[in-house]
């Protein structure tokens, strides 16, 4: 078999492989002579068609699987020779297939481009903390009693913090706009759901009102066609209901798996979950950070193959979180609005993926057993869960994958230069801001 192998541009590379019509040619025939041993064909005996009638009647068929077989494994085969590793499928395109010509054929596929570590000691990054004080606690609690509050309807004009029930149907100089209507959508005032100055509009009017609201879109609203214009919401208001908290006794200690110890036992739950929390969100934002710089500081080429798979595994995602991962079609969503996000992880996991190869870094099975139980802690029965993830492998090994991911994190902060900054609670489990994805009316 020849290959020869050239670079075209970047990281695309073309491979011409020529296999030897022999060798073709007797892969050929042996199929031929297996399948005649047990072919059946009107006028012969089982196993007696002669070979030429087998070779008229099926050569043709038979010769394009071994073809196709052939130019597969040569293929790979080829990329062996070469020491050559492929990102992505390659594209095969056939260049003499002709009987009793050398089989050709060219592959041509992206390689992974080769990573130059930065030197990590020149990475600055911020761990931020926070001490858990009775008021983080408090608020902590009242938080817990809103996830479980109920709605009342209540007879009195709209106030910030209610939920109403409302019509609206908006139009641009008098003509209804895609996303701008909806019947009996429950909204909360003070949400920011919606564009400016429409939650503000509502405040005051009682059930039963109908009225009219003139908003201006916002200038950098994400639909350049409503960006910046005026336009006037015909608004009914159907309801209005004022949120109940539920009272912090037995009861509600109970609904949160507290059932002795009372309040304090009950503040302590809470203190040791705000901990964990804290933990988490802390060490999240610090490797957000390195992630930053190193996307920043390291420069390197991406495979396009690895991109596009990227986008696509995005999409996947993307829908599930919609709810319609079973009803729609990914290719419904513009590969835009996801290929910066895609080149960026794709970029990150090569950088992170030299890391763990240059330092031999596997799963730490004491530290993937400190993740399940710390996992498994915020169950009733810890135990059971445990035996779960050890029982299932795929489970297991997203836990190990994230461990090692840690691992490799751990190494880079070890040589980083780390400054340590004490701020309030809710500034580091604060999420950090991401782009709205709303519809046109909100």
């Amino acid at each position: 078999m020849q290959v020869s192998l050239e670079t075209t541009q970047g990281l695309e590379r073309k491979m011409t492989i020529a296999v030897p019509s022999e060798r073709v040619e007797t892969a050929v025939n042996a199929r031929l002579q297996e399948a005649a041993g047990s072919v059946n064909l009107k006028g012969f005996r089982k196993g007696k068609v002669p070979f030429k009638v087998i070779k008229s009647r099926f050569g043709k068929s038979v010769r394009q699987d071994v073809v196709g077989e052939m130019i597969n494994q040569s293929y790979f085969d080829a990329l062996t020779q070469e020491a050559v590793k492929p990102a992505g499928q390659p594209t095969i395109v056939p260049v003499n297939l002709e009987e009793g010509a050398d089989l050709t054929f060219t592959a041509t596929f992206e390689v992974y481009p080769e990573v130059t570590l930065p030197d990590f000691s020149a990475l600055k990054v911020t761990r931020l903390g926070a001490d858990i004080g009775e008021s983080d606690i408090d608020e902590m609690i009242e938080t817990l009693r809103k996830q479980r509050q109920t709605w009342e309807i209540v007879e009195r004009a709209a106030a910030d913090s209610d939920r109403v029930n409302i019509d609206y149907n908006g139009k641009l100089d008098g003509e209804e706009f895609q996303g701008g209507k909806a019947t009996g959508t429950d909204l909360v005032l003070g949400s920011e759901r919606m564009i400016p100055g429409f939650e503000a509009g509502i405040i005051g009017k009682s059930a039963g009102d109908a009225f009219t609201l003139a908003l201006n879109f916002p200038e950098e609203y994400h639909n350049a066609d409503l960006a910046g214009k005026a336009v006037e919401f015909e608004m009914v208001l159907n309801s209005v209901s004022e949120q109940v908290l539920p009272a912090v006794d037995e009861e509600f200690f109970k609904s949160f798996g507290i059932e002795e110890g009372g309040d304090v036992a009950f503040r302590e739950e809470v203190a040791n979950n705000m901990t964990r929390e804290l933990k988490a969100a802390s060490r999240n934002k610090l490797k957000a950070q390195v992630m930053d710089k190193l996307i920043e500081i390291v420069e390197l080429d991406v495979p396009a193959a690895l991109v596009t798979a990227e986008i696509q595994q995005l999409k996947t995602q993307a829908l599930q979180q919609m709810g319609g991962g079973a009803n729609l079609d990914a290719s419904m969503l513009p590969d835009e609005l996801f290929s910066e996000q895609a080149a960026r992880r794709v970029k990150l996991g090569l950088v992170l993926g030299e890391v763990m190869q240059t330092q031999n870094l596997k799963a730490d099975p004491v530290k993937v057993r400190a993740t399940i139980e710390e996992l498994a802690a915020t169950y009733e029965s810890p135990e059971e869960v445990i035996n779960w993830y050890y029982g299932n492998q795929e489970q297991l090994a997203a836990i190990e994958s994230s461990v090692v991911e840690d691992q490799v994190f751990d190494f880079i902060l070890e040589a980083a230069k780390v400054d340590d900054k004490t701020v309030s609670y809710q500034e580091v489990i604060k999420p950090e801001p991401r782009q709205s994805e709303n519809t046109d009316a909100e």
